[in-house]
């Protein structure tokens, strides 16, 4: 068959021709490749020699080439560049891509050969030690796999297994479409200038912008990210604020067909149901058993640790603010969640003479990418160059070529940086094309990307972003130096693909930059004079660090707790949504409670995403950040020495071996919270 996924791409690296790809390509090269996977498990199967490592662990590690290729590019691009078209082929390939995925890792025949070689290994430590550290690992996550997909279950258990997870993917997929949906369809419409009071010129012009673009007059706000955090921050019009507040916190609440109530409850308890099938208590209990966590007692003990040492500070912060907004309004205002940003700006200015946007003029996207990209050059040496002829999917997609140190090619990175109506809300990091090293030592480099939701340009003025927006630069750009700098024998195991506690440390290390004088210094420059951020600026900017950070804390810690309180449960949810997520959430409630918002409806984290049971990694990874970017302070944040050190035995290592053994590795000793509470000017 001619299909654009199975014939010679003929690209740079052989990058995907996402120019050529056409909609009608996807559908029959998926079921090509179930059949392909299917003809790969049955030579595994009826090999007629004892089941070896090699014949039977590398040979399950090598299968289904073609459908990995083509369900990636079709993922990828159904977060970040969809259309009805495609949503409706998602829905109809999931189940389909579920049941080979089940019929795989539940074919009794395949397991009794993948047991043999783990029951080989462990029968004696001496064998063990036969293979590396990283066969150790694949092995071990080899054979788990299977059991943690049901491999030893019985045929009655096993058909309940297939259609509890062909369910699940199906509400997952729905779950998201449905919060796509609620974002497109909300607009605020102004169009009288009186109602564009407190906001800042990039925010009304890029509205203006926006307006136009949906043919109207006047200004238009959406609920993306650029868009809402804007208004939500500047604008001196309350009843508007709340407008806006209220839009985004009831998304997915809605009487209408994208009501995500009962699809959460259905997600929770089908969760529980997979956990118990598989002789696990909870939900949570099945997943902390693969984590650096370990289980729900260490889970519990950490967010119990940043509630006592964050809350006293928090609500001291937002007394603060509230008492600041009784000064500007009356002493019979209360202060509500819409109030919050506005009012705690306003209490930045004057604490700091700082805001959000004081940086915007020095932060454009041209100079951000240069300050990014030579942060990395000057940590790790490696070098990028954009190269127009890798094909993109999109024209605000650029694709850059990365060298090492040395001069070898090390991957491809596309960057994707603004909103559109096609792309999910948020930022994040995504392979299109794993690394690993052949039999014959050929080392297949990666092809990773980054996406995010920054501001856009205007007609006057470039894409001029906000200091946070260059955190979530920096978040993202982390990990994909996971990826990038991949060094490994096997794909699985490359990269990201870790442990999910431990996958946020290289992102969130990366933001500890964001405010340092001398890595601002590099780009930071006026987009019209030229010149370099004023050090008063960056004074202020670092003496207000810490501004709020209690209350962020909380914010995150109440995340924790809501995601831990769905996935801890023993016995199916029945109670409202809304009054479970009250009850979790209330002892670190920091602001009034507003009727008919719910946070779980959109938290695509914990229903949609990777991080059920695992919201809680923020925060664990953000005391490893801590502890990681103490030891760079100690010996310069761009110390050569202390970046390699963390490119050896952090970056390249992927999931090769437990992150506990690469941090020490890397740290000389486990991480505490110490430096955290340090840096956050926290006393404990």
């Amino acid at each position: 068959m001619s299909n654009i996924f199975i014939d010679n791409y003929n690209t740079p690296h052989h990058t995907f021709p996402f120019d050529r790809i056409r909609l009608e390509d996807y559908e029959p090269a998926m079921l090509e490749g179930i059949r392909i996977e299917n003809e790969e498990v049955e030579r595994i199967v009826n090999n007629p020699e004892p089941p070896t490592f090699k014949n039977t662990i590398c040979a399950m590690e090598n299968t289904g080439e073609l459908l990995e290729r083509v369900t990636t590019v079709f993922f990828n691009l159904h977060s970040a560049e969809t259309n009805d078209q495609m949503e409706a082929l998602a829905q109809k390939m999931s189940p389909v891509l579920s049941e080979h995925s089940n019929d795989i890792s539940l074919n009794p025949k395949l397991f009794q050969r993948v047991k043999a070689v783990y029951d080989y290994y462990h029968s004696d430590e001496t064998k063990l030690q036969e293979l590396t550290p990283e066969e150790q690992m694949l092995l071990h996550k080899t054979y788990d796999g299977f059991v943690r997909n049901g491999a030893n279950l019985d045929e009655q258990q096993k058909e309940d297994y297939r259609k509890t997870t062909t369910e699940l993917s199906q509400l997952t997929l729905q779950f998201s479409q449905n919060k796509l949906a609620e974002i497109n369809a909300f607009t605020l419409h102004i169009t009288d200038e009186k109602d564009l009071d407190g906001l800042q010129p990039t925010a009304i012009e890029a509205a203006r912008l926006c307006a136009k673009e949906k043919g109207l007059d006047g200004w238009v706000f959406t609920l993306n990210a650029p868009s809402y955090i804007p208004f939500i921050t500047y604008s001196s019009r309350r009843e508007l604020r709340r407008k806006m507040h209220m839009a985004y916190n009831t998304i997915c609440t809605h009487d209408n067909k994208e009501n995500n109530m009962e699809i959460c409850r259905r997600i929770v308890n089908l969760r529980l149901h997979l956990a118990n099938l598989l002789g696990y208590e909870t939900y949570a209990d099945y997943v902390l058993v693969n984590r650096m966590a370990e289980n729900k007692t260490n889970v519990e003990r950490m967010l119990s640790q940043l509630t006592e040492a964050y809350l006293p500070t928090a609500q001291k912060e937002v007394a603060e603010v509230e008492k600041l907004a009784k000064e500007m309004e009356g002493d019979n205002f209360q202060l509500m969640p819409w109030d919050m940003g506005y009012y705690s700006n306003k209490l930045l200015e004057r604490d700091y003479n700082i805001n959000s946007e004081i940086m915007r003029p020095y932060l454009e996207l041209s100079q951000v990418k240069k300050g990014v990209f030579g942060l990395a050059t000057r940590l790790y040496g490696i070098t990028f160059k954009h190269n127009k002829d890798i094909p993109v999917y999109h024209p605000d997609v650029e694709a850059y070529e990365v060298f090492d140190a040395d001069g070898h090619f090390l991957s491809v990175l596309y960057c994707d940086f603004h909103p559109r109506e096609g792309k999910q809300a948020g930022a994040w990091m995504t392979s299109y094309k794993e690394q690993w090293i052949d039999e014959e030592g050929e080392n297949s480099r990666p092809q990773v990307s980054v996406v995010m939701n920054l501001t856009k340009p205007t007609d006057t003025k470039p894409a001029l972003l906000t200091l946070g927006e260059v955190e979530t630069f920096l978040h993202e750009f982390g990990h994909s130096l996971h990826g990038m700098f991949a060094n490994t024998h096997h794909k699985s195991l490359s990269g990201t693909n870790v442990y999910w506690d431990f996958v946020e440390l290289p992102s969130q290390f990366m933001e500890n930059y964001a405010m340092e004088r001398d890595f601002l210094n590099t780009f930071a420059f006026h987009y019209q004079t030229g010149e370099p951020v004023p050090e008063d600026i960056i004074n202020r900017l670092q003496r207000s660090r810490n501004f709020c950070v209690a209350y962020s804390c909380i914010r995150q810690v109440s995340f924790g707790l809501l995601d831990m309180s769905y996935y801890d449960i023993k016995e199916p949810l029945t109670q409202d949504i809304i009054e479970h997520e009250r009850q979790a959430t209330r002892k670190v409630k920091l602001l009034p409670e507003v009727e008919g918002t719910c946070m779980t409806v959109q938290f695509s984290h914990i229903m949609a995403g990777g991080y059920a049971a695992g919201y809680y990694s923020y925060k664990w990874a953000e005391i490893l950040d801590a502890d990681a970017f103490s030891l760079f302070k100690q010996n310069g944040i761009f110390d050569k020495k202390t970046a390699q050190s963390f490119r050896d035995n952090i970056l390249s290592k992927g999931g090769t071996e437990h992150p506990m053994i690469l941090y020490k590795r890397f740290r000389g000793q486990e991480p505490t919270i110490k430096a955290l509470l340090e840096r956050n000017g926290i006393k404990n």
